[in-house]
């Protein structure tokens, strides 16, 4: 993970150096731009976006953007748009040690969903929900509603589908630094992700079969468990079978029965809330039932924050952090 950490830090540099090599050239050819009549391609091209059932365009990048769940707003700060925030809310643990320092410069305005009069009163231009619910009866209002009020909105589409993969992700990344104008960064950071993606995977076995994966988010009485969400595929490439990966649909509740007949060889923890991993892990080991599972027996649990689970910026170490709780001697 260190090693994708200073890959991350890397890109950051990269992308600094990158705009203040813009700023330079913007000062030495002022000059020469007076004389233009057409402005850049960039500031002159409207944007159009197919989202959610709606149809957006942006005929300047936003100025005054809201994030309204972790994974993207660590997009959004990954792009470097955090000069472009009045907002940002509902997180659901640590945010990404890379990004400490940009996230500090955004207002926070809710543990949760900000309220319609919060989005108001920040005079946000643009929206950008992680899940659905972001724009349901306990978000901050309709798509529609938003825009009668001039606010543009922006669903992350690879975590409200299932089977999402990483081409999924881009696609959100490149859409988002589109309407934003920094369509290079975008590029630079799938670049990089791709580069550390193809990396681990070359560590992984190639042939053999995958390991028979749970994971396991919370549940007492059931399951609560990954079906066809992007757990389903880090688990994949990760060289591992989610052994729910034939449930249609993405976060699903399953039994305890079900769970143990499909016994599993390692099970991921989803970390997050009040309920530490640890918790967790000692539940599963004290049930009745979840105890005779192959992997509680060895002992082979993998934790995982649900910040690096969710369709972000952290794909790679999530996927690293499987890959190596899979295969150890491999790393």
């Amino acid at each position: 993970m260190k090693k994708w950490k200073n890959s991350w830090l890397v890109l950051i540099i990269a992308l600094v150096a990158m705009l203040a090599a813009c700023n330079a050239n913007d000062k030495s050819e002022s000059a020469e731009q007076e004389e233009k009549t057409e402005p850049a391609e960039t500031a002159a091209t409207e944007v159009v976006i197919d989202n959610n059932d709606t149809t957006q365009t942006y005929t300047e990048a936003p100025t005054k953007a809201i994030s309204l769940n972790q994974h993207v707003t660590e997009i959004m700060l990954a792009l470097g748009l955090e000069d472009s925030m009045v907002g940002t809310a509902y997180l659901d643990d640590k945010i990404y040690e890379p990004l400490q320092a940009a996230y500090e410069k955004v207002p926070v305005l809710s543990d949760q969903y900000p309220t319609k009069e919060q989005v108001i009163d920040a005079e946000a231009d643009f929206l950008y929900g992680g899940w659905k619910s972001a724009f349901g009866e306990k978000g901050v209002g309709t798509p529609e509603e938003l825009e009668e009020l001039g606010i543009h909105t922006y669903l992350h589409t690879s975590s409200n589908m299932t089977k999402p993969t990483l081409e999924d992700i881009f696609t959100d990344i490149r859409n988002v630094a589109k309407i934003f104008r920094v369509e290079e960064r975008g590029e630079a950071f799938i670049e990089q992700m791709t580069k550390d993606v193809d990396a681990i995977r070359a560590k992984l076995p190639q042939d053999g079969e995958d390991l028979r994966v749970l994971v396991f988010d919370s549940g007492e009485k059931d399951v609560f468990t990954a079906g066809q969400n992007f757990m389903n595929e880090l688990v994949t490439i990760a060289g591992g079978q989610n052994v729910f990966g034939d449930v249609e649909s993405g976060w699903t509740t399953v039994s305890k029965e079900d769970a143990v007949d499909r016994n599993p060889e390692v099970v991921v923890v989803i970390d997050y809330g009040e309920t530490t991993a640890q918790q967790k892990i000692d539940f599963l080991k004290n049930d009745p039932a979840l105890k005779e599972m192959e992997a509680v027996k060895n002992d082979r649990f993998v934790i995982l924050p649900l910040s690096a689970a969710s369709e972000g910026v952290r794909a790679a170490e999530a996927f690293e952090i499987l890959a190596k709780g899979f295969y150890p001697d491999n790393f």
